[in-house]
């Protein structure tokens, strides 16, 4: 197609004479006009502007506007003349960058402010037809769902680069003894691998959790319009393609007041952000000298305004606290929605800004914490001096009673606690304590200080147990295997996925250059 007149549209320069100005040079609200009267005040062009979380999704609208303006031409609602108009605007708002006045409070929303500003540039005659067919309901429940997938995909991407840091620091200390504790307390001696890939598998089912929200997320509801839908012939199918979409929700009033996939991204963001902050607070811990199992790098802490000594820890700290935060901007959402009345209600603007602070604080405190392990010094010899403390090796010496000598597990569980108890965690303690406890003689049967020794050294009780998911190398080996697959495959969905989605954007915006020539 080509413009029948004219030079190419600019956002910048080209006003249709027809367009108004109000204070501060802010274009008219095209919306407001028809049915209400009077000055807002302050006060309440505050409450009803979703002005700071609109920042998020204006770019996400004009690709929204472009395949609504598409569609129209192609089902021949809006002329070809209008349709090439609408889209040489859209374009040229795009192209120059949206000007931040669209984001103006008086105007409610983006959505309001491009349609006005538009309006503004190409007159009413061409701009008074960017709504046919749809309402602001179907339009911001598309652009939440436009940019919140590309947000999943990016967090996604990322917690799969901490879970490849993990996987890299453990695959470097699979023979680092350390001790492995419950309720903070002494229990068994296990290696820094097998610690730290306990805490990647558990980011794997976070990847899984994003990835599966991602999937119901991708949805369109473009041509919903209000919730009841319209008497316009939409192909909603085809807008959901160009748009990148999967498919489309097919119930129009589901699809315009659902919002259960950003409870659904928030749920996945504070499920990963609580086991980030586990780990954040192991860092805080071990980074103590009264622990020294770790050695943080200096980006990553802060010194104190009054004490010269200091190195604090305050990266994982705030990391530990933003779990917090997004947990609360989860349990807020939750409160927004939980009571609304089918279709749409003005209560779901306050759930945007809760949506997207939770992912934004997940996203960065994700980086953050993949980068603070990436440059920390581990102190295996520290680890090693703690890894036998506290009698933590004292199963697999109950162990080699049962195995090496024939005892019920539980006889040699109150030998060997009898022994603990007594401070003789030696031949002559067990003797005793198997006497006084089972009446039995463990010297009599050709128990020996060297069988103790052994049993007691962590290394041997870490690589005795090689049970699949255990600590003994091999085992932490075939962890480290199957987890390297698992994190490819991972990855390879978010770049394929990634690929995709900026392919049928791309696609878009050349068709809608071709209409608007």
């Amino acid at each position: 197609m080509h413009r029948d007149a004219g030079p190419p549209i600019s956002a910048d320069t080209l006003m249709s004479p027809g367009a108004e100005l109000v204070g501060n040079g802010m274009v008219r609200d095209v919306v407001r006009g028809g049915r209400l009267e009077g000055e807002r005040t302050g006060d309440v062009a505050w409450i009803l502007s979703s002005a700071g979380a609109d920042r998020f999704i204006g770019e996400a609208d004009l690709l929204v506007d472009l395949a609504h303006v598409l569609m129209l031409g192609r089902q021949g609602i809006v002329e070809p003349a209008h349709v090439r108009t609408l889209l040489g605007g859209l374009l040229a708002l795009r192209d120059d960058g949206l000007p931040a006045s669209v984001y103006d409070p008086a105007y409610e929303d983006v959505h309001a402010g491009i349609e006005a500003h538009l309006t503004a540039m190409v007159g009413e005659e061409a701009g008074g037809r960017l709504h046919v067919g749809r309402s602001r309901n179907d339009e911001v429940a598309t652009c939440l769902r436009l940019r919140l997938r590309d947000e999943l995909l990016a967090l996604a991407g990322e917690v799969c680069e901490l879970r490849r840091v993990l996987a890299g620091t453990a695959s470097a200390h699979v023979e680092t003894v350390m001790p492995g504790f419950t309720h903070l307390q002494p229990a068994q001696p296990t290696t820094l691998a097998h610690h730290l890939l306990a805490y990647a598998a558990a980011f794997e089912r976070d990847t899984a959790r994003l990835l599966d929200a991602y999937a119901r997320t991708n949805r369109s509801p473009l041509g919903s319009a209000a919730f009841a839908s319209t008497g316009y012939p939409l192909d909603r199918e085809w807008t959901a393609s160009r748009l990148g979409f999967s498919g489309v929700l097919e119930n129009s009033m589901d699809a315009v007041s659902g919002r259960d996939f950003a409870l659904e991204a928030l749920s996945a963001a504070a499920v990963l952000m609580a086991g980030a902050s586990r780990l954040a607070d192991e860092l805080v811990l071990w980074s103590s000298p009264l622990v020294g199992f770790v050695v943080l790098d200096d980006a990553y802490c802060s010194t104190s305004s009054i004490m010269p000594q200091k190195k604090n820890p305050d990266t994982m700290e705030l990391v530990r606290a933003k779990a917090s935060t997004v947990a609360g901007a989860l349990a807020a959402a939750l409160g927004i929605v939980k009571g609304l009345p089918q279709a749409y209600n003005r209560d779901l603007q306050e759930l945007s800004p809760q949506l997207w602070r939770g992912i934004e604080e997940t996203r960065r405190s994700i980086r953050v914490l993949a980068g603070a392990i990436g440059t920390a010094r581990f102190r295996t010899g520290r680890m090693a001096e703690e890894a036998a403390a506290g009698g933590s090796t004292a199963t697999e010496l109950a162990d080699t009673l049962v195995r090496e000598f024939g005892l019920p597990f539980r006889t040699a569980h109150h030998v060997v606690a009898r022994a603990v108890r007594d401070g003789k965690l030696d031949l002559a303690g067990l003797e005793a304590a198997a006497q006084a406890s089972a009446g039995l003689s463990l010297v009599g049967a050709s128990l020996d200080q060297a069988r103790i020794d052994r049993a007691l050294d962590p290394l041997v009780t870490v690589r005795v147990r090689t049970v699949m998911g255990g600590p003994a190398p091999d085992a932490v080996g075939a962890q480290l295997a199957s987890a390297a697959s698992r994190l490819a495959r991972d990855r390879a969905f978010v770049e394929r996925e990634e690929a995709r989605v900026k392919a049928r954007i791309d696609e878009l915006l050349a068709e809608a250059r071709e209409a608007a020539e």
